[in-house]
């Protein structure tokens, strides 16, 4: 019996019922209850909604950390409480009970959401004050909280997917809450459907696990898949990789993320940057056993990884929209994650690691481009920025310690984890390490390059703003989320990286395995990374900070203008996808009018002109009935001469 599959029986032996296994369903009934009580009570909830889903985001919080504190106390066998709540399905021999699965793998991701998801809640009170309808935001809020909360306790993909079309839904509603807008109505349509793509993807591979193992929960599937065929897996782990691409905004289905900006601020925190677009790579990690088993899709999961990386980096570069800049980084980011999770053993822990970092300095940048637009009326472009250090000093403080992490800049947070992924990357034979560490390595000076131009056009520099413009510093409601990210941006990676204590605690999930050596030293590595980081932020000095920054974008290069269009992906998709599509609807619609419609209305055509004609007939004169009876019995006597 596999690792998981044990330590559920063990789990549901054992612990029935207890402050963990309670915990997990009152995570999601918190939250989920708050969206309920503010999307039925309407109007008479404006003055308290928000005040009340925050205090309900922040109580998912402090079970999180009880049922935390209590795993901790737990044998590492033993950390893992699974509880079945009711019974959920049952078709014939076919059983499948809901259940919250509360392991290190679930609990990481159940901090993180709700941790960064809270403080989110409490900078939203400050950035949608003057919003008439903020109650409604709040409620979404409050049900994406419950609905990811749902897809990483989930003890079974069936009830993962729940989870995952509520946070499609609720990504769609938030991203199109402005949709009096008919641009953020459009990128909220577009959001949704290129996510269909994704989501037809895991349903698929959903059903073939059913087809396979006759089960859909997870310990049934990780102990089934030693008995099954590498081409039946091969199948599922390249179809829930489709699932995971959709969602977490890789390529070819990343074309959704950078029009997604369109949302409120807070929403590209949450959702964009440090919950829904890493649930692909909860979902890969989580099926491990399934990649591992079928190295091919494990494959893919890599190069998919390190073309996103490189894709994100280079689009990253050309977007002089601050939002949409920092959504082209997520991309990359999640790459870097892609790649550490189809790496295999070595690379799971650090796939999940760099993800709590991320979210971290991540959501600490998406909060501080809102405060940014606060002090200058909702302006996104960077080229009528710069100097801004001088009027918002704390949001240049907290957004410059998230950008030194997410450069990789030691001792802050993006060292300890994406530095991991770059090392882990070199680990292999043949051309693997070279390919994929070259990807990611490259990736690194790239990242430095986009990401220092971002800061750069941003808080230095001359003065290029309208005179529409006076820049002021966000309230503390904005400003207290903010210093608390920057905190966890700088420490969080040198507390859990050096003494390895984050791969030691999901070893009960991703198992224990001795990782070999990188093709290249490790020091080699890091020095090389740190020259590239460097040289990356040196150039965006020279040409952002030092240089001045026209105000208008010139004319550029075939390739930055090529990543100003997100390298022609939509182009791309209306070209392969649309086009075709509507072409073919076309013809379909042709076809029903002229055959399947037009075969039935001619015949009807065709009898209403003979009864026209016949009707003429039927004119009521004597005359013409004793004429035609005359030429009917000439018609029967000429048949008769005919026939003798």
């Amino acid at each position: 019996m596999s690792s998981l599959a044990l330590q559920i029986t063990q789990a549901t032996a054992a612990v029935d019922a207890g402050p963990v296994t309670l915990a997990g369903w009152l995570l999601i009934g918190l939250p989920l209850a708050g969206a309920a009580v503010l999307l039925l009570g309407g109007r008479i909830t404006n003055s308290f909604g928000p005040g009340l889903a925050t205090g309900l985001s922040w109580a998912s919080f402090g079970l999180g950390v009880v049922a935390l504190i209590q795993t901790l106390g737990a044998d590492p066998e033993g950390r893992a409480s699974h509880q079945q709540l009711f019974t959920w399905i049952t078709a014939g021999s076919f059983n499948l009970n809901a259940g919250i699965l509360l392991d290190p793998l679930s609990l990481s991701f159940v901090l993180v959401i709700t941790f960064v998801g809270s403080l989110i809640h409490v900078y939203s009170l400050g950035y949608m004050s003057h919003d008439p309808d903020r109650r409604r935001f709040f409620a979404y809020l409050n049900f994406f909280v419950a609905a990811m909360l749902l897809l990483v306790l989930a003890d079974s993909y069936l009830l993962l997917f729940v989870g995952w079309e509520g946070v499609g839904l609720a990504s769609y509603l938030l991203i199109g809450f402005w949709n009096h807008n008919p641009a953020y109505a459009t990128a909220a349509n577009k959001a949704f459907v290129v996510n269909r793509v994704g989501d037809m993807g895991l349903s698929l591979a959903i059903a073939l696990m059913f087809a396979t193992f006759g089960a859909v929960d997870f310990a049934s599937v990780d102990a089934g898949v030693e008995h099954a065929s590498t081409a039946a897996l091969t199948a599922i782990g390249l179809l829930l990789l489709v699932g995971a691409c959709g969602k977490s905004a890789q390529f070819p289905l990343q074309s959704w993320l950078g029009d997604a900006m369109a949302g409120p601020t807070p929403v590209s925190a949450l959702i964009h940057a440090a919950t829904m677009v890493t649930a692909g790579v909860y979902l890969v990690v989580r099926s491990h056993h399934i990649f591992e088993a079928a190295p091919n899709a494990q494959l893919a999961v890599a190069i998919v990884g390190a073309i996103t990386l490189l894709y994100g980096a280079i689009v990253g570069c050309a977007k002089d929209d601050i939002k949409k800049a920092l959504a082209a980084s997520t991309m990359s980011q999640i790459g870097y994650m892609m790649l550490a999770a189809g790496l295999g053993p070595v690379g799971y822990a650090f796939a999940i690691f760099h993800l709590l970092t991320h979210g971290f300095f991540k959501a600490g940048m998406f909060l501080g481009a809102g405060s940014v637009m606060h002090g200058m009326n909702d302006q996104v472009d960077m080229r009528r920025f710069g100097d801004l250090a001088k009027y918002l000093k704390i949001t240049w403080i907290t957004f410059g310690l998230g950008w030194l992490a997410i450069l990789g800049v030691p001792p802050f947070s993006g060292f300890w984890s994406k530095d991991k992924i770059i090392e882990s990357a070199f680990i292999g034979e043949g051309w693997r390490p070279w390919v994929f560490g070259l990807a990611a390595l490259i990736g690194a000076g790239i990242t430095a390059f986009y990401m220092s131009r971002l800061f750069f056009m941003t808080f230095h520099g001359k003065e290029r703003w309208t005179e529409h413009q006076h820049p002021h510093e966000s309230p503390l409601t904005m400003t207290i989320p903010m210093m608390v990210l920057a905190l966890g941006s700088a420490a969080l990676g040198a507390i859990l990286g050096p003494t390895g204590i984050f791969s030691t605690w999901l070893e009960p999930v991703t198992g224990h395995h001795e990782h070999g050596e990188p093709v290249l030293d490790p020091m080699v590595l890091i020095a090389l990374t740190l020259i590239l980081v460097a040289a990356g932020a040196g150039l965006a000095w020279l040409r952002y900070a030092r240089d001045d920054v026209p105000q208008y974008a010139p004319a550029g290069n075939a390739l930055t203008r090529a990543a100003r269009k997100d390298l022609y992906q939509d182009d791309i998709n209306e070209a392969v996808f649309m086009w075709p599509g509507i072409s073919l609807a076309r013809s379909v619609i042709w076809s029903d009018n002229h055959g399947v419609d037009g075969g039935f209305t001619g015949l009807a055509k065709l009898t209403a002109a003979t009864s026209d004609r016949l009707r003429t007939l039927q004119n009521g004169f004597a005359r013409s009935y004793a004429l035609t009876m005359l030429a009917g019995v000439v018609a029967v006597f000429g048949a008769l001469w005919v026939i003798n």
